[in-house]
């Protein structure tokens, strides 16, 4: 979509400095990238350098970052935030497609669902009984939902995501290809040389603004509910066990674990492939770096890294202790030999 800079400016909360307002502008760029009847966006000083080169048409900037190099020709869109309001830019500039509302005739739609206004449903779709959709609801292609599940309004259900009976999922919720909602939680009971399945009879509860990576597996409590908080967002490929916990604006990037009965509190960040044991408490604001492994509890605020997972310096000095330790060894083995010659 094309929008001229005074248009753009006004959308994204930012000033024209100098330039030509009625110019179009047809997509945002990156800084590096960027052409002509782009806008691009400098948000830290790390990529200064490459302003005087910059062949885009604008560029958000802010007032602490300075300008001093840019072309002439390239039009500065002052801001408080330029990230956000690039951010804006983007959307402004690349919307996200509307499907067209409609009911694929190739949708399977038990008679008793609840279906709400303006939905679209793709086709080889399924909602089983007793379930209801809410307004403004997208339901891509093959995506199957099962009995008595409750999903908001204006969500979007990308192609052969999977739900599971009784599955509640508030509004505004994303949840992308391949993700699998409230399968069975893993656990079994050995007796007799024999794994006894522990049956899982809870459900998997999403509230409000909520996004679910590609591929990711989140499994229902086994008798209460596994539940996501508002605002979080769950990258692909994580698995989160049964009865989960997690809080508000929680952050959980690709390739984590989460065993079973932990509670994530709100802000919490759990950076890529870290590995959580079952019945772990994660503090609110906390940050898990990434691949790291945690068996206990984690405080507050706290940032830890490693496996086990400790307060990040303590990790560190260990790391840099432990690079150490070949030319220890080596000064160990000379000591060694001069103190047997002096014995001898």
């Amino acid at each position: 979509m094309i929008h001229n800079l005074k248009e753009l400016a006004q959308l994204c909360d930012a000033e024209i400095l100098s330039g030509d307002a009625s110019l179009n502008i047809n997509a945002a760029a990156d800084i590096m990238t960027a052409s002509e009847n782009e806008v691009t966006v400098l948000s830290s000083t790390k990529y200064a350098k490459y302003l005087k080169d910059s062949k885009a048409s604008a560029c958000f900037i802010s007032n602490s970052i300075s300008s001093e190099d840019a072309p002439k020709n390239l039009v500065l869109l002052m801001c408080a935030d330029p990230e956000i309001s690039f951010l804006k830019a983007v959307n402004a500039l690349h919307p996200t497609p509307k499907f067209p509302r409609s009911i694929s005739k190739q949708a399977a739609i038990a008679d008793s669902v609840t279906l709400g206004k303006n939905i679209n449903v793709g086709p080889f779709s399924s909602i089983d009984e007793n379930s209801a959709i809410g307004d403004e609801t997208e339901i891509l292609a093959s995506v199957n939902i099962g009995r008595n599940v409750s999903i908001g309004k204006n969500c979007r259900l990308y192609p052969n995501a999977v739900i599971y009976d009784n599955t509640v999922i508030g509004d505004n919720v994303i949840i992308h290809s391949g993700a699998i909602i409230a399968a069975d939680g893993f656990g079994y009971k050995y007796r007799d040389n024999e794994h006894i399945k522990v049956p899982h009879v809870g459900n998997v509860v999403i509230a409000d603004n909520v996004e679910i990576g590609a591929n990711t597996c989140i499994d229902r409590g086994a008798l209460g509910s596994t539940t996501i908080g508002a605002g979080s967002k769950i990258d692909n490929l994580v698995q989160l066990g049964h009865n989960n916990n997690v809080g508000r604006n929680v952050i959980i990037c690709g390739q984590s674990g989460i065993s079973g009965s932990c509670t994530i509190g709100d802000g919490a960040v759990l950076a890529g492939s870290t590995g959580v044991a079952d019945h772990v408490i994660i503090g609110q604001q906390a940050v898990i770096m990434a691949r790291s492994g945690v068996a206990s509890d984690i405080k507050p605020g706290s940032q830890v890294f490693g496996s086990p997972a400790k307060d990040r310096k303590v990790a560190w000095r260990e790391l840099a202790a432990l690079s150490k330790l070949p030319e220890l060894f080596k000064k160990f083995k000379q000591l060694e030999k001069r103190l047997t010659k002096l014995e001898g």
